[in-house]
């Protein structure tokens, strides 16, 4: 079955790059990608040339209550132009909005795809739980990008046939340790420095693990944000006891050896959908310290298995990061299971879950011409 398929996306973070790759890439594919904006503020990547079918839409990008809210119109006249056989929203953004009444207009097949749970979406209000009821209604086939995800789904009535798995993932082989790698930090924190994620916390679980040790501890973080001031501030009352090393933005290229160089991934977030940067350090090696609001918790986290789920309780993540430091033994079991648990997110399999419900969507809603369309 040859497919024309347009992707509406907000953004398009380095780490997703080669998922499109793959899906412009599938047999019988042909790909419109379309990206509300290149980045959103608060976002300081870098997009290298991109060698899959794209266009970034004119930005207009609304700010409530810190959210940017994303409003494209032109979205209308890049779908028509292209002319999808089907069409794959990713979120209930205006400009997703306007791409789904572009499909039912003009009767085109309509996959809802997001990384959304029951448990990041538990704080929805009734409006926006109206819109999506509004879209589901009418979408052909849907698209998760984990069981939470899927679970999201069902929740709303849609069947379990029509719901398929997209998963989000990096390229493990890039992140993959080597025999030559010495791990000299103790806790790796990375992401936005923030509140949602927790840095703070993050801090005083090096803090309460030195003091459990008996020796000082040390802990990198990556990335850059509003609560910096306040965690360096911190970070200096107590430098006797926690080397702190302040990264700030890394380009995407950079990760893969300042993983390789740490011992436990810290993931304190208050707020995940999913958490790509469990991928990368699972990818890594490392076993996880997470909570049970991230996405990956129970899924590519497994507690006990590759890393630890627990609430932000400090004195039990240090307990369990006290006791992976002393005792490689453990240290190595978690480790080798998050490489083994990371090799079953790829790019392939992302692009082929959606391909999978786009050809869903077709048959759903046009039978015959599915019936009749030459496979690739």
């Amino acid at each position: 079955m040859m497919l024309r398929l347009s992707l509406v996306s907000n953004e398009l973070p380095p780490y997703r790059i080669p998922f499109f790759e793959a899906l412009d890439g599938m047999p019988g594919v042909t790909l419109q990608a379309l990206f509300c904006t290149r980045r959103e503020p608060n976002r300081h990547w870098e997009i290298p040339a991109l060698h899959f079918g794209h266009q970034f839409l004119r930005e207009r990008i609304i700010t409530i209550k810190g959210r940017y809210i994303h409003n494209n119109p032109g979205v209308v006249a890049a779908l028509h132009g292209f002319s999808p056989d089907v069409i794959i929203t990713g979120g209930f953004n205006p400009t997703h909005l306007y791409a789904f009444a572009f499909a039912v207009a003009r009767r085109i097949p309509h996959v809802a795809m997001t990384d959304g749970t029951v448990r990041s979406e538990k704080g929805l209000g009734r409006w926006h739980k109206a819109v999506r009821r509004l879209v589901y209604a009418r979408s052909s086939a849907f698209v998760a990008a984990s069981n939470g995800g899927m679970q999201l789904h069902q929740g709303y009535g849609v069947a379990g046939d029509a719901c398929f798995r997209s998963c989000l993932c990096v390229d493990n082989d890039k992140f993959a340790p080597s025999f030559e790698v010495r791990r000299e930090v103790d806790f790796l924190f990375c992401g936005r420095i923030e509140a949602v994620k927790n840095p703070l916390f993050a801090f005083e679980v090096a803090l309460a693990t030195a003091r459990r040790l008996g020796r000082s501890t040390s802990i990198m973080f990556v990335g850059a944000g509003p609560q910096e001031a306040e965690l360096r501030e911190l970070a200096a009352r107590h430098a006797g006891l926690v080397e702190t090393r302040f990264h700030g933005f890394t380009s995407h290229q950079e990760l893969p050896r300042i993983y390789q160089a740490a011992k436990l991934f810290l993931f304190p977030t208050s707020w995940d959908p999913w958490g790509v940067v469990a991928n990368e350090a699972c990818a890594a090696g490392l076993p996880v310290l997470v909570t049970p609001e991230a996405g990956v918790a129970g899924e590519l986290v497994v507690h006990g298995h590759n890393g630890y789920i627990e609430a932000l309780d400090v004195e039990a993540w240090s307990a369990n990061a006290a006791r992976l430091l002393t005792q490689a033994e453990e240290w190595n079991a978690l480790s080798r299971n998050s490489t083994a648990m990371a090799s079953e997110y790829t790019y392939a399999h992302a692009a082929g879950g959606v391909v999978d419900a786009c050809r869903h969507a077709v048959a759903r809603q046009h039978p015959a011409a599915a019936g009749n369309r030459p496979r690739a």
